[in-house]
């Protein structure tokens, strides 16, 4: 059946335009590592923020575990939570995730809203905070950081909701080689741990590398 399952999706900005999704299926199973190549503008985004539920097609359904994702189903805010909890998304700016005052609250943020304790919160964040390497940005403020640890700090936020699912937009733009090989080796880590990955990018010369965190079991 497929952990994630779309079937004939399709989606338009405008109901007069052409569509930039059209009539599109594929399933996705647990564990597994998908990878989206295609150029700017040809819908990737679309298409993982209608995964992520933050966007609706026009037509065509989307199970996410064998339950039916819509507007109206995730109004209801329990269900909302409980989606939202098992995928994550890291959105290709992270300027748009990064809110907060400290480093330390942005990547608690999830975690809190979630209900947790105060001393899982405090567990979680610096579990994060440490598999990505920016301790020492705990009081820094988001926005005067380098674009390679401001998308460190918008992948801890995620992870440390600890999500089943990942779903990441062109996770490599702005990156510099250091940043590149330390999230590269991450994902290889995350699958192997069991994480769902679902990775969009146009950049046809990190697809090999990709390909192998992909097949790799």
């Amino acid at each position: 059946m497929g952990y994630i399952k779309l079937s004939n999706i399709t989606f338009t900005y405008n109901d007069d335009e052409k569509p930039i999704i059209s009539d599109l299926s594929f399933c996705v199973d647990r564990g597994q590592c998908v990878l989206i190549l295609g150029d700017n503008g040809s819908g990737k985004s679309t298409l993982l923020r209608i995964l992520n539920g933050l966007s609706f097609p026009q037509s065509g359904e989307y199970l996410f575990d064998g339950e039916k994702i819509t507007e109206n189903c995730l109004k209801d805010n329990v269900k909302s939570k409980l989606f939202h909890k098992e995928i994550g998304f890291l959105f290709q700016n992270p300027d748009v995730m990064l809110f907060n005052a400290k480093v330390y609250d942005e990547v608690a943020f999830g975690p809190r809203q979630m209900g947790l304790s105060d001393d899982e919160v405090d567990r979680r964040t610096k579990d994060c905070m440490r598999m990505m390497g920016i301790e020492d940005l705990y009081d820094k403020a988001p926005y005067h950081l380098s674009g390679g640890q401001k998308k460190k700090v918008a992948l801890a936020s995620v992870l440390a909701l600890n999500p089943s699912v990942l779903v990441l937009d062109e996770p490599f733009a702005g990156l510099d080689k250091k940043s590149e090989t330390f999230l590269m080796d991450l994902l290889f880590e995350l699958k192997e741990s069991g994480k769902t990955l679902i990775i969009a990018t146009h950049d046809e010369a990190r697809l090999e590398r990709l390909r192998d965190v992909s097949l790799r079991l």
